[in-house]
């Protein structure tokens, strides 16, 4: 009961002075703690809170134990460290970045050089492969915009001006055009009455018509007999003049995508040695048709083949400043380093000893991959679903990441720890590059038109994915409010002191009940001596 009184009349002579200058003095505090949070964040890429809660706090109240997000969120050595180990190779050597989609460094960059619409290296086949997926759920795995983009590809990788009067030719620039499956496949038909080694059309059937991948493959292998034969005429009668060159790169371009589709189907059939062949025979034969990228359909093949040798020597002639990137470059480059060190590496280890030189290298490999895409992690990590990829990617673009994550994910899964060491660390990239949208690290500034774009290549059903943006720790939000909520009473008490401290007294009060009714059942329960014994002692 004594301290009961002690308190009502300690309550009782506070003035409303003392609550401004209590409110005022909290808002000051908070609002300190709230700048420096603020600089430290935008420093480092964190909260100073919860650095030292998990550094120094959860290791004391744990037994010094490490836990894996302490290599995630907190080694500095991932966090900041400038990308140096093979990851630059010269890149940033005339003090340009690497460039993606084989820009020039002394070129502007423009919205539409970044978000140039390529062809997916590892397209599926509609009639064997994506239409399976709408007579399974009635789903249409490509959109509207993608098929239009593959018809006006073949109309002009396919077709020429001296095509013009061939009934054949004309039916197949109609197929390209037409919307409905059947009537395409119709005109390819009729192209073939018109003349049987009509190679557009037999790839038109073999594409759409065929339902197996076998089938696939035995119509591709008559229309190569075709192209062949095209070809060489074509190339004999080369110095004949413009015309025949024009011809002549018509046949090519069948050629080469014929056998490249040829090499794809041996791969889904198994036949990987085979489809080694066909991708090594292409790269070696038409050097200069790198818009094909039919190095990824090889480095894919070899990784199959678990030939990882030979992958580091495509990567060798084909990851050059000078070349267009992609996730398939970036990211087999990761998986190679982390082969080396992703079976011993563990997080727990690495917290308290720090990285190894090879570690720290498969880190930046890591980190530099993430920062040309970073949404292929989650769909390796299986954090988000997996669609069938489209027909054409757009660059460090989500259609890019699904198309990469579509094949490769079994050959991270092959590399025992590969997964679980891109888990420990590709978040420490965002943290690296602070403004990725204005600056890069190693790459251009990440393009902020690759959501609509893949809006459009992408089906509806898909969430497409948007690039990580960094949230403000919780830390920051709770000072925010802390210091907000005290100014502001602080105002109102400056204001209005009379009411102000009738508010408080009564919200102590009520406050005190409860402290009081614990405060007297600890009493009953104890000796009313016990005090006065303690007191002698």
């Amino acid at each position: 009961m004594l301290n009961v009184i002690f308190s009502t009349m300690f309550f009782n002579t506070l003035t409303p002075k003392f609550y401004v200058a209590l409110t005022g003095t909290s808002s000051l505090i908070s609002g300190l703690i709230l700048i420096f949070e603020w600089w430290y964040f935008k420093r480092y890429g964190t909260s100073f809170i919860e650095q030292v809660s998990i550094n120094h706090l959860t290791p004391i109240l744990n037994g010094n134990d490490s836990t894996n997000s302490s290599i995630t969120n907190n080694d500095s050595s991932l966090q900041a460290s400038p990308l140096t180990n093979g990851c630059n190779n010269g890149n940033n050597s005339n003090g340009n970045s690497s460039l993606p989609n084989g820009i020039d460094s002394t070129a502007p960059v423009t919205g539409t050089n970044e978000c140039k619409v390529w062809k997916n290296p590892c397209a599926l086949f509609r009639g064997a492969e994506y239409q399976r997926l709408t007579q399974y759920n009635g789903k249409e795995p490509l959109t509207f915009h993608d098929m239009n983009l593959s018809a006006q590809e073949h109309q002009t990788f396919f077709s020429c001006e001296l095509d013009e009067g061939k009934p054949e030719y004309e039916m197949m620039q109609r197929a390209w055009r037409e919307r409905a499956p059947s009537t395409r496949i119709q005109l390819a038909h009729d192209a073939l009455e018109k003349n049987f080694e009509c190679t557009p059309a037999l790839i038109l059937l073999a594409e759409e018509e065929a339902t197996t991948i076998i089938e696939v493959e035995r119509i591709l292998k008559q229309a190569l007999k075709c192209a062949e034969n095209a070809y060489r005429k074509s190339q004999q009668l080369l110095e004949q003049g413009h015309n025949q060159d024009i011809v002549h790169k018509r046949n090519t371009n069948i050629l080469i995508y014929v056998k490249r589709r040829l090499g794809m189907c041996a791969r889904k059939l198994g036949k990987l040695r085979e489809a080694t062949k066909i991708f090594r025979d292409l790269v070696k034969e038409f050097p200069m048709m790198s818009v094909f990228n039919i190095h990824e359909n090889l480095i894919e093949v070899l990784l199959a083949l678990q030939n990882y040798p030979d992958v580091q020597g495509v990567l060798a002639k084909y990851d050059d400043i000078s070349l267009p990137k992609s996730a398939t470059i970036c990211y087999t480059a990761a998986l190679l380093k982390a082969r080396a060190v992703a079976s011993t590496f563990s997080p727990d280890v690495a917290s308290k000893r720090g990285l190894t030189a090879a570690e720290m290298s498969a880190v930046e490999a890591i980190h530099r991959a993430v920062e040309f895409n970073p949404h292929v992690p989650k769909y390796l990590l299986e954090m988000k679903s997996l669609i069938l990829p489209p027909e054409h990617i757009l660059k460090r673009g989500d259609s890019e990441a699904i198309a990469y994550a579509f094949f490769h994910l079994p050959h991270w899964r092959r590399v025992d720890g590969a997964l679980n060491l891109l888990h420990c660390t590709w978040e420490g990239t965002f943290r690296m590059i602070p403004y990725p949208l204005e600056k890069g690290h190693l790459f251009h500034p990440y393009p902020t038109c690759t959501e609509a774009a893949d809006r459009e290549l992408l089906p509806a059903f898909h969430d497409v994915s948007v690039f990580p943006k960094k949230e403000l720790p919780f830390f920051i939000l709770f000072t925010a409010g802390l210091c907000s909520g005290t100014a502001m009473l602080a105002l109102l008490t400056h204001q209005y002191p009379e009411i102000a401290a009738y508010i408080a007294r009564l919200f102590l009060n009520w406050f005190s009940v409860p402290i009081q009714y614990l405060t007297d059942k600890i009493e009953s329960i104890l000796p009313s001596n016990l005090f006065q014994q303690l007191a002698k002692i």
